[in-house]
C-alpha cells in the first residue's frame, strides 16, 4: 500500500506549485465562510445597539468589507475550479503517457490474452476518475475538515450545550456514509467492468463490421451489445440505488439538523440562556458544518471510485514485460544475416503443448529459405522467434554468431523486414504508410521505395496520389494494392533478413504475380525467410524446410525433395 501512496504522491510533484496555491486558496476560501456569519453576529448583537449615526456607518464600513471578502471568495472558488481541473487534467495526461509506453514495451504474450476495449478502458474512463480524486479529493478534505472543525470551535464559544446537541448528527452521518463505503466500492469495480466489457464489444464488432455485414449478423451483434449494456444498467442499477440512500439520508439529516437547532435554541432563548443572535448565527453555521459532511461523504464515494481505477492503473503499470533488453545488450550492426536455430524448443504457455521441438537450423547470409508444412506445424512461431516477439523456451537463436537475447531489441528488429498476410495500414495518406518503415525518410526516398516495391504507378493513379488517405486499416485499397505498400515500407527499412508471413496466400493470380516479383525484388541479396501456403510460389527457392509437429521433416531443394517422394511430395500433390 505505501508504494502506491508513493507512486500516487510523486505525480503531484512536477505540479506542487500549482498544487499549493490550490490549497492556499481553498483554505482562503473555507476561512472567509466561516469568517462572514461572525461578522454577521457582531453586527446583530453589538453594532445595531450602539447610539446615534455610529451603527450606520459601522454597517456600511463591516458591509463593505463582507462584499470584498465574497468577491476574494469567488476568485478562491474560480481559481480551484478552474487551475485545481488544468492539475488534474495535467495528472492525468502524465499518467497516460505512462501507461500508453507501457502498453509499448510489453510481449506478444500480454496482448494474447488481452482485450483492446479493456485496455482503451485503462486509458480513457479510469484515468478520468483518477484526475478528478487528485484535484477534488485534498482540495475537499482540507476545507471540509477546516469548515468542520472551525465551526465547531466557533460555536462551542457562543453555546456548548447547542453546539454538543447540535454536533450529535456528525457521527451519526459518518457512521452511515461508512456504513455505505464497501458497498460502493464494489459497485463502482462492477461499473467499471461492464464499460470495459461495452468498450470491448464495440471495438470488436465495429472492428469486424465487414465480416458481420456479409453474414447479414447485424442483429447477433445487437443483441450481443444490448445484453451488455443491460448487465451495464443492471450494475448501474446498484450503485445508485446506494447514491440514493446517500444523499436522501444526508439531505433529511441536514434538514433534521436545521430543525433541532430552532427547537432547542428556541427553548434555551425561554430560558434566557441563549440570544436570538446567537440563534442567527448557528442557523447561518449549519451549512458550514453540513456540508462538510456531505463534501466528505461525496470524497468517500470519489475516493472508492478513483482509487479502483487507480488500482487497475497500477495493475497494468506492474505487468513487467516478458521480453525486454539484456543488461549488457549490445547494438547489433553491419548485420550479413546467418541465422543459427540451436536446439531451440518453444510453447506459447505453461501446461499447453509444445509447437518446436529440438529444432537445429542453419541459413547462410543471403540464402531464400522457404518454410512449407501443414497448418499448426509452428511455420510462424518459428520465423516469430527471430525478432523475439516470443523468447525460446530452451536453446538459443544467433545471427551472425550473436545470441539474439544478448542484443538490444530495437537494433535487432531494426534489421529484420517482415510481411505478413495480413497487412496493417494505419490511418494515415500512402506517404506516411510508407514512410513508416523509416520514419526519417525524405518523400524522394518513400517515393524510390513505392517504385522498387512495383506501387508507384497505382499510388499515382489513386485521388491525390501519395495524399490519398486510404481508410482504417487500409480499406480503401485492394490485398495486393496493400502489400506492395508492405513491401514499399520494408525496401525503405533496408533490413538485412527478410521474413515473409504467406504474403499472397490472400491474393488473387494476378495480384500474386505482381506481389510476388516485388518480393523477390527485394530479397536479392538478403537472408530470406518465406512461409508460403501455394507451393508453386517457392519453386526457385535455394532450401525448402518441410516443418511439421515433429519437427523439420525434410529438407533440400524443389527438385531433390520431390524426387525423395516424402512429406513435400505429399503436400505438393494436395
Amino acid at each position: 500500500m505505501e508504494h502506491k501512496w508513493k507512486k500516487l504522491i510523486a505525480y503531484y510533484k512536477p505540479y506542487k506549485g500549482l498544487f499549493f496555491a490550490d490549497t492556499f486558496f481553498a483554505v482562503l476560501g473555507a476561512s472567509i465562510s466561516l469568517a462572514i456569519p461572525l461578522i454577521v453576529r457582531y453586527i446583530t448583537r453589538n453594532v445595531v445597539y450602539l447610539p446615534g449615526e455610529e451603527p450606520f456607518s459601522i454597517i456600511l464600513r463591516l458591509g463593505s468589507l463582507m462584499v470584498f471578502m465574497v468577491l476574494i471568495e469567488w476568485y478562491c472558488n474560480y481559481f480551484i475550479t478552474y487551475y485545481g481541473h488544468m492539475m488534474g487534467t495535467k495528472i492525468e495526461h502524465d499518467m497516460r503517457n505512462d501507461i500508453f509506453s507501457h502498453y509499448q514495451k510489453l510481449s506478444f504474450h500480454f496482448y494474447d490474452n488481452q482485450k483492446v476495449g479493456q485496455l482503451l478502458s485503462r486509458i480513457t474512463t479510469d484515468l478520468f476518475d483518477i484526475s478528478e480524486l487528485l484535484h477534488h479529493g485534498p482540495e475537499d478534505l482540507i476545507t471540509s475538515l477546516i469548515k468542520l472543525i472551525g465551526s465547531f470551535v466557533i460555536l462551542l464559544q457562543i453555546h456548548p450545550a447547542l453546539t454538543l446537541i447540535t454536533f450529535a448528527f456528525v457521527p451519526v452521518m459518518f457512521l452511515y456514509a461508512w456504513f455505505f463505503r464497501i458497498k460502493m466500492k464494489n459497485a463502482f469495480k462492477a461499473n467499471k467492468a461492464r464499460i470495459a466489457d461495452i468498450n470491448t464489444q464495440i471495438e470488436d464488432s465495429l472492428s469486424g463490421i465487414r465480416a458481420v455485414k456479409s453474414f447479414g449478423n447485424e442483429e447477433m451483434e445487437l443483441d450481443k451489445f444490448r445484453l451488455g449494456n443491460e448487465k451495464f444498467v443492471e450494475s448501474r442499477k446498484l450503485s445508485y440505488r446506494y447514491m440514493a440512500w446517500f444523499n436522501s439520508v444526508m439531505n433529511a439529516l441536514t434538514t433534521l439538523v436545521t430543525i433541532v437547532v430552532l427547537v432547542a435554541g428556541a427553548y434555551f432563548i425561554t430560558l434566557k440562556k441563549v440570544e436570538i443572535t446567537d440563534l442567527v448565527t448557528y442557523l447561518l453555521y449549519i451549512n458550514s458544518f453540513t456540508e462538510p459532511v456531505k463534501k466528505l461523504v461525496n470524497f468517500m464515494e470519489q475516493f472508492q471510485n478513483g482509487w479502483s481505477g487507480y488500482e487497475r492503473f497500477l495493475e497494468t503499470l506492474d505487468v513487467q514485460p516478458d521480453i525486454s533488453d539484456a543488461p549488457d545488450a549490445v547494438e547489433l550492426n553491419s548485420v550479413k544475416g546467418e541465422i543459427r536455430f540451436e536446439d531451440v524448443s518453444f510453447r506459447y504457455e505453461e501446461g499447453l503443448d509444445e509447437v518446436l521441438n529440438h529444432i537445429d537450423l542453419t541459413v547462410n547470409p543471403g540464402q531464400y529459405l522457404a518454410i512449407v508444412g501443414n497448418s499448426g506445424g509452428g511455420k510462424t512461431t518459428l520465423c516469430s522467434l527471430i525478432p523475439r516477439f516470443y523468447d525460446v523456451e530452451a536453446g538459443r537463436i544467433l545471427i551472425d554468431g550473436q545470441d539474439i537475447r544478448k542484443v538490444t531489441l530495437r537494433s535487432l528488429r531494426r534489421q529484420i523486414g517482415i510481411v505478413q498476410q495480413d497487412v496493417y495500414l494505419f490511418m494515415e495518406n500512402v506517404m506516411e504508410n510508407i514512410r513508416y518503415g523509416r520514419p526519417d525518410a525524405t518523400d524522394e526516398e518513400v517515393i524510390a521505395a513505392a517504385k522498387l516495391a512495383n506501387a508507384h504507378e497505382f499510388i499515382m493513379q489513386l485521388p491525390q496520389g501519395y495524399d490519398t488517405d486510404i481508410g482504417q486499416r487500409g480499406v480503401k485499397l485492394s490485398g495486393g494494392q496493400k502489400q506492395r505498400i508492405s513491401i514499399a515500407r520494408v525496401f525503405l527499412k533496408n533490413p538485412a533478413i527478410l521474413i515473409f508471413d504467406e504474403a499472397t496466400s490472400a491474393l488473387d493470380n494476378e495480384s500474386e504475380k505482381i506481389v510476388q516479383k516485388s518480393m523477390e525484388a527485394l530479397a536479392k541479396g538478403r537472408t530470406t525467410f518465406v512461409i508460403a501456403h501455394r507451393l508453386s510460389t517457392i519453386r526457385n527457392a535455394e532450401k525448402i524446410l518441410v516443418l511439421t509437429e515433429n519437427g523439420i521433416e525434410e529438407e533440400g531443394t524443389h527438385e531433390a525433395l520431390l524426387a525423395k517422394n516424402g512429406a513435400y511430395a505429399k503436400l505438393y500433390r494436395q
